[in-house]
């Protein structure tokens, strides 16, 4: 007889908290009450490795997979999909990309393994409603504002030539990371006294851009598409 593994007993675990005679807080949650509870566990996922924690990351790996699990059974619930269906997906998605590790394709380089990737994304994608019209789609709307603009300008850079959006003034300027950390602090430092929230302020910079970005690519028509 098969041992079950640890897997297999979470997976009950779970079904368990969420019967009828399960645990109430579990019993409630929802797709939706359950959404920050993900992005806290990748935060202290990062903490535990910036730490170089073993002990902490290997439980702060557990508590995001609980997230995982949660919504598969939330979703298993009402017949949507389950973990098998999630993983299995996974599985075929990770070997369908890697034709140079699964199949025959050469690579030479990183590069050449990112444009492939991008590729047979856009070949999967296409004429369902997940199909990117531009460039600019996918970028997770609620990433906080500055890793979305840096989100924003690497693809602006694969799009156009002159895909940043430095003035070239600012671009000629002598800086070191020191100097421009400091800087960006000193700007939030700055939004803060006028009674400004900088994180707000830049997300609404973000989006103007974006939007700006968004209409020049419709006339431009780029054929090297991210």
């Amino acid at each position: 007889m098969k041992k079950k593994s640890a897997l297999d007993d979470l997976l009950q675990v779970m079904a368990k908290l969420r019967s009828p005679n399960g645990c109430p807080w579990d019993r409630e949650q929802s797709h939706l009450t359950l959404r920050r509870h993900a992005i806290e566990e990748v935060y202290e996922l990062i903490d535990a490795i910036e730490a170089r924690d073993d002990i902490e990351m290997a439980e702060e790996l557990g508590d995001l997979l609980l997230q995982v699990v949660f919504h598969c059974q939330l979703a298993r619930e009402r017949g949507a999909f389950d973990f098998e269906k999630v993983t299995r997906h996974l599985v075929d998605k990770l070997i369908r990309r890697h034709p140079h590790v699964f199949g025959t394709t050469k690579v030479k380089n990183v590069d050449e393994v990112w444009a492939n990737w991008e590729k047979i994304k856009r070949a999967e994608k296409h004429g369902t409603h997940l199909e990117r019209k531009s460039a600019f789609d996918g970028i997770p709307k609620y990433l906080p504002a500055l890793l979305r603009a840096e989100k924003l300008l690497k693809k602006a850079h694969k799009v156009f030539a002159d895909g940043h959006l430095a003035d070239s003034k600012n671009s000629k300027r002598t800086l070191t990371k020191t100097s421009l950390a400091k800087e960006l602090f000193d700007l939030a430092s700055l939004a803060q006294t006028r009674g400004w929230c900088a994180e707000e302020m830049l997300a609404g910079e973000v989006k103007k851009q974006e939007r700006q970005l968004r209409r020049r690519e419709q006339t431009s028509l780029p054929k090297n598409r991210p």
